[in-house]
Formats: C-alpha cells, sequence, structure tokens
C-alpha cells in the first residue's frame, strides 16, 4: 500500500478555466488543487467541471444553496465518499501537495490521518473524554501512555477545551453540552497531527455562546492548519473565512477574497445568493 507521505509529488498543472474568480495565488503554493474534477453518485452527476486552489493555512468556506455540491466536494477531499456505493470522481483530480489522493494503492487511512473531518452533528464516541482522544492514536499504533497523555492534554487544549474538562477526563463524552461535544471530536482530529480540517456545517446544531466558541477556535487553528468549511450560514462564512467559493448545482461560480464575495462580487448569481434573492 503507497503511503500519501512516500508518494513524489506530481507536477501541479495550471486551471484551464477560469470562469470562477481565483484569489490571487500559484499551484505551487496550494495546499489542495481540485482540478476539473466531475463527481457522480451512479449516472447522476453533482459535481460539474469544479477547479480551485485551496491555500495553506488559511479557512477556505464553501457557501451556496442545499443541494448544490459543497459537501459532497468536502467529502471527496478525504475519500469519505468511496464509502459511497456507485460514488465517484469520473473526471479531474484532487492534488494534496502535488500527490492525487486517487492515485491506485494510495493508503487512505494515512490519508485520512493528514485531512480530519469534523461533522455536522458532533459525534463523540461512547467512551471517556480520554478515550476518545487517545483512539485515533492508539488505532495509529501509539501504546506508550506518556505520549498519549501528552497528545490528549495538547489537542484539548488546542481545542480550548482543556480547563473545562481536566479534572474529569474519564466521564464520558457524552455527558459534555452540544458545544462541548463539537470541540471534544475538533480535539479528536488534531490528536492525530493532520494538516487539513475539514468542518461539515460545524455549527448548525449549536446555540450562538457555543458557536462562539468554536468560530473563535476556528480562527486559532488557521494559524497551524489549513481549513476548509462548509456552511449555510453566510454570516459565519464572513466572520472565520479568508476565502470563499460560492457553488450553485454542482458548478463553482466564484472563488475569491471573502471581502470581495460579499462586497463586490464578480457574478451576478453570487450577488443574488448574498442579498438572499434565492437560496
Amino acid at each position: 500500500m503507497v503511503s500519501l507521505l512516500e508518494m513524489p509529488q506530481a507536477v501541479s498543472k495550471s486551471p484551464t478555466r477560469d470562469a470562477a474568480q481565483l484569489p490571487a495565488q500559484q499551484n505551487d503554493t496550494a495546499m489542495i488543487e481540485i482540478d476539473r474534477v466531475k463527481f457522480a453518485y451512479g449516472t447522476n452527476t453533482v459535481l460539474h467541471d469544479v477547479t480551485l486552489n485551496v491555500p495553506p493555512k488559511a479557512v477556505t468556506a464553501f457557501i451556496g444553496p442545499s443541494g448544490c455540491g459543497k459537501t459532497t466536494l468536502l467529502r471527496c477531499i478525504n475519500r469519505m465518499n468511496d464509502l459511497v456505493d456507485g460514488a465517484a470522481i469520473t473526471q479531474g483530480a484532487i492534488r494534496i501537495q502535488g500527490t492525487d489522493i486517487n492515485t491506485p494503492g494510495l493508503d487512505v487511512v494515512e490519508l485520512r490521518r493528514r485531512v480530519g473531518m469534523v461533522f455536522q452533528k458532533s459525534n463523540p464516541f461512547p467512551k471517556s473524554i480520554y478515550d476518545n482522544i487517545a483512539y485515533g492514536l492508539r488505532i495509529a499504533g501509539v501504546t506508550k501512555r506518556s505520549l498519549i497523555d501528552e497528545a490528549v492534554e495538547k489537542s484539548l487544549r488546542a481545542s480550548a477545551l482543556w480547563d473545562e474538562v481536566k479534572d474529569r477526563l474519564n466521564v464520558s463524552g457524552y455527558g459534555l453540552s452540544g458545544g462541548q461535544q463539537q470541540r471534544l471530536c475538533i480535539a479528536r482530529a488534531l490528536a492525530v497531527e493532520p494538516e487539513i480540517i475539514l468542518m461539515d456545517e460545524p455549527c448548525s446544531a449549536l446555540d450562538p455562546i457555543a458557536t462562539a466558541k468554536v468560530e473563535e477556535l476556528i480562527h486559532h487553528l488557521k494559524q497551524h492548519y489549513t481549513i476548509v468549511i462548509v456552511t449555510h450560514n453566510m454570516q459565519q462564512a464572513g466572520r472565520v473565512s479568508d476565502n470563499t467559493a460560492f457553488f450553485y448545482l454542482g458548478r463553482l461560480i466564484e472563488f475569491a477574497d471573502t471581502r470581495k464575495i460579499f462586497s463586490n462580487p464578480s457574478q451576478k448569481q453570487t450577488e443574488d445568493y448574498i442579498t438572499g434573492r434565492f437560496g
């Protein structure tokens, strides 16, 4: 099995389409390259010729109405769609630091370690807070207790949860509030030291106070990680993201600096969505 880290770095290809407005960047500085991707569930094509570059150590938001393909694209980045029968990229490529993630023989477990995922609904394991964080490390073969202890504390501190749970690490993760559970899931993803964090509507089930804490956490995490977030909340996209991609009917309509998207979009469809004319 080929490890993502061991594969030779492919030569980056320049996008061939300019329909979407891209932030000023070169492919060799992109963390994730999405190159002319088409994706289908069986005979139903849901992504059409999507090209964009996701820069490193920044927050990129995917916005658009329900069913526009943003979550499907997010799940392509760590091959979560492999778990769906008949789902496949039918054209194009997704590359992480130059390596095509759909290369035959690529170690998908290693890919998902490098590319962590935080879901819409918090999903702690039915285990203690400590064991939730330690789970991925143990799966990776880490057995030394002192290393696990260190990683648990480091991850909980990084997710701004340590001070709230340090005296009850043996309590079930289910005993935390909704916002704390979501931050626990973020800590669990951080424990295996990913480079990219994918977030699928991470605040949609949270109250405003918990949402503010997660958004503050995202601001802190982008100093160390590349973050891609799917959100229906345009105010949230405006608050947390550096770049925003607007999707409609499976197509990338516009991708630019978030301030530009919200203040001076280049495409009429983007302006209509931002101003609430549809969606």
